[in-house]
């Protein structure tokens, strides 16, 4: 068993360093495709990030606190999962009010992978306190985060699944894949939400529906959106307005 060094704390370290993980990725990014940046620039302005901020802090406290005050830690709480999920709700919204046609997701994939691959180290480091350990396992990688029980490092497997996801990308963008440029998004949803729903059976949150717990439901929902929006949306580029 492995005894990983924890800290409450560890948590918010990662988080900022996650943010400027992501901020490199995008500026990278920004620098060597700056046509998809201009792209969205030039259909949605402040009000789309406005809608944006708002889906995800709302869907993050939803998800999170939902989950956890049904759960063992009876407290609210924050998931990046339910963030992910408002967030799309409320652009796919304004994008219906705005006639806007097109993913405009593209240009966050990377990052956002980056920043869930980073910022999951923290959810580890952080330990017990954070609420997104795993259950029970006699495996040779089981990690003591405090309490002499070897448990999954699902932290680690979701982070190791999105930074590989990340690379993926990158090397999808440089070669010029067109999926990597159409429905950079749309794969980085599907991927997210397989994942995580494989991961969600080894942590001891409290089911809804037989094994099913809530984020498992809120990774059907992503799967299936970026499944149809995948198959039946146009290539991404150029985002454009109906006329």
């Amino acid at each position: 068993m492995i005894h990983p060094p924890t800290a409450w704390w560890a948590h918010y370290v990662f988080d900022l360093v996650a943010w400027a993980a992501a901020f490199l990725v995008g500026r990278w990014q920004y620098r060597r495709w700056p046509g998809e940046a201009q792209a969205l620039a030039r259909v949605a302005g402040p009000p789309y990030f406005v809608t944006l901020a708002i889906g995800a802090v709302a869907g993050g406290w939803l998800a999170g606190s939902g989950n956890s005050l049904r759960s063992i830690a009876a407290a609210p709480s924050h998931s990046v999962a339910g963030a992910l999920a408002g967030a799309i709700v409320a652009v796919e919204a304004w994008k219906a009010l705005h006639r806007v046609k097109g993913s405009t997701g593209g240009s966050f994939a990377l990052p956002l992978a980056t920043g869930i691959a980073v910022g999951r180290l923290g959810c580890f480091f952080a330990g017990l306190a954070d609420f997104t350990y795993g259950t029970p396992t006699a495996l040779p990688w089981a990690v003591d985060l405090g309490d002499g029980a070897g448990r999954h490092p699902v932290q680690l497997y979701e982070a190791l699944a999105m930074a590989l996801f990340a690379l993926a990308l990158a090397r999808a963008r440089i070669a010029g894949h067109p999926w990597a440029r159409d429905h950079a998004f749309h794969a980085l949803v599907l991927v997210y939400a397989v994942q995580r729903f494989a991961w969600e059976f080894l942590k001891p949150y409290s089911p809804l529906v037989g094994p099913l717990n809530l984020f498992h439901f809120i990774m059907l929902g992503l799967a299936a959106y970026a499944i149809i929006w995948w198959r039946h949306d146009e290539p991404a580029g150029p985002i454009r307005q109906r006329a």
